[in-house]
């Protein structure tokens, strides 16, 4: 599975949106921490982070005996870049194109 389709597919899940939410409130938080914010089981979060993971978009580190979990939004960022940034730019020349249009015609 290549890079972008894993984001996709990781963002797909609105469980897993939740969970990157969480983390962009309040960057590295633990398991426990996490599952506080979500109503299910520490497996079914630690399941959904493992996917995150995979995808890049989280990172995990060890702090004693603990795992901090850490938002990475650059895949998101290379998404938006690939994918939304040059759909947006096309309305916004043609607005630009439109105002150049009707300032020329008064």
């Amino acid at each position: 599975m290549s890079g972008d389709e894993a984001v996709f597919k990781a963002l797909a899940d609105g469980t897993r949106r939740a969970l990157l939410d969480l983390l962009h409130a309040s960057d590295g938080r633990t398991l426990g921490q996490l599952c506080a914010g979500i109503e299910m089981s520490r497996q079914a979060v630690a399941k959904h982070l493992r996917v995150l993971e995979r995808a890049g978009l989280v990172t995990a580190r060890r702090v004693g005996r603990t795992k901090e979990h850490h938002l990475n939004a650059a895949p998101i960022q290379a998404i938006y870049e690939r994918w939304i940034a040059k759909y947006e730019r096309a309305p916004a020349a043609a607005l630009h194109r439109l105002e150049q249009a009707l300032e020329e015609r008064t």
